[in-house]
């Protein structure tokens, strides 16, 4: 049931990854599946962050697998984290690669087509 979670689109050639709630411990193992599941031939991919209301430490391993696969495989990724909100800090903090995150979708998907 992680539609609760997570759903897909596309934005212009990327594929679009949106998360909503709290991505923690009891979600982000399935939430993964389903990411790799839906985004495993994209040529691009945005992740959605800007309705998360809660990240901890098993959603940031989740985003940070999740790039490095996409980075083995040569394919671009973003991470929308709005200018302020909880998945911001959260990477922030982590010091999450700073160089994938971006304020908005159009800014996401722009910087992913180049």
């Amino acid at each position: 049931m992680t539609d609760q979670w997570v759903t897909f689109a596309k934005i212009g050639t990327a594929d679009l990854v949106r998360l909503a709630g709290e991505i923690d411990l009891a979600n982000a193992p399935e939430i993964g599946r389903e990411i790799v599941r839906h985004t495993g031939r994209a040529g691009a991919v945005v992740i959605d962050l800007t309705a998360v209301s809660f990240l901890d430490s098993a959603g940031v391993r989740l985003l940070d697998a999740l790039v490095g696969d996409l980075d083995d495989q040569g394919t671009p990724i973003r991470l929308v984290v709005g200018e302020t909100g909880p998945a911001r800090m959260t990477l922030q903090l982590c010091a999450f690669r700073d160089d994938l995150l971006a304020t908005d979708l159009d800014r996401a998907a722009e910087d992913i087509g180049r």
